[in-house]
């Protein structure tokens, strides 16, 4: 899996420099329909699985990559991507509202669970968490949110109840602290390096898995993917509200949902992904 990793690193290093350029998806006499995927990160190995099964339906999938989480949907917005597949539906509904997308999903595909790693020089279980001890979070709203779930769901805090199962709390919502730990938001990506200096961090696992955490040695508790609230982490791909209008757009954007939740995708991920990602169909 290492060697996939560094080859995907490297692809992507070389291919985001073509993020922001090109056209969009064109269609010539006897010639694939080119569509363009915005993808980030390098958990996209199933990507190049489904570029082959889609060939066969008369489409050229050009992988998009981007190094942010903000940049996809405008380009799909603006018509510069065809698609994108990046983003779980709390962070769309969010950047879709504040920027008055005119985009939508059509499909769910994984789940990216988050656990809370521990620093094992000071502790060793959730039970050592003591009062004054230092918990990371993401800074960004909605993953900071869901990072705050976690935190209530192993015993350290408590919720305004107000708020509702399916709510995206902040601190402001925090009613009570069960436990007396300090909060330190952070960007996602630093967590995993700031993890000496706090007793414990609620990092994603595909940031934990590339900084050498273990879900298995190093986290000491897990989010529930099967409640309501998380069902709202589900990550989805997006295209053009516009282009569903159009029954051959249409067609083709079926055409890569169906390959991307067969049989065979879904066995790829699972073997190659070792639980970092978790497929939904």
């Amino acid at each position: 899996m290492k060697k996939i990793l560094a080859t995907i690193l490297l692809l992507a290093l070389v291919l985001s420099l073509a993020a922001c350029s090109g056209t969009p998806a064109t269609t010539g006499d006897n010639e694939p329909t080119v569509l363009r995927v915005g993808i980030v990160g390098v958990f996209n190995i199933h990507w190049y699985a489904i570029q082959e099964m889609v060939a066969e339906d008369g489409i050229e999938l050009e992988l998009v990559y981007f190094s942010d989480f903000t940049t996809p949907n405008r380009a799909l917005d603006e018509g510069d991507l065809d698609l994108n597949a990046f983003q779980h539906k709390l962070f769309f509904e969010s950047d879709v509202e504040a920027n008055d997308y005119q985009i939508e999903y059509i499909a769910e595909t994984f789940i990216f669970p988050l656990n809370m790693f521990k620093n094992p020089d000071r502790i060793s279980s959730l039970e050592d968490i003591q009062d004054g001890d230092r918990i990371g979070i993401p800074s960004d709203p909605t993953n900071g949110g869901r990072a705050l779930r976690l935190l209530e769901a192993a015993g350290l805090i408590e919720i305004d109840p107000a708020l509702g199962l399916d709510g995206i709390p902040t601190e402001l919502d925090i009613v009570r602290y069960i436990v007396d730990i300090e909060i330190i938001p952070a960007e996602s990506a630093m967590l995993p390096n700031l993890l000496p200096d706090l007793t414990a961090a609620a990092i994603t696992n595909p940031l934990a898995f590339t900084a050498g955490l273990s879900t298995d040695t190093d986290s000491i508790f897990a989010e529930d993917i099967t409640g309501e609230f998380a069902s709202r982490l589900v990550n989805i791909i997006a295209v053009r509200s516009a282009d569903l209008e159009d029954p051959a757009r249409a067609a083709l954007f079926e055409a890569i949902v169906r390959a991307h939740q067969s049989d065979e995708i879904r066995t790829l991920v699972l073997e190659e992904y070792e639980g970092i990602l978790v497929p939904v169909w």
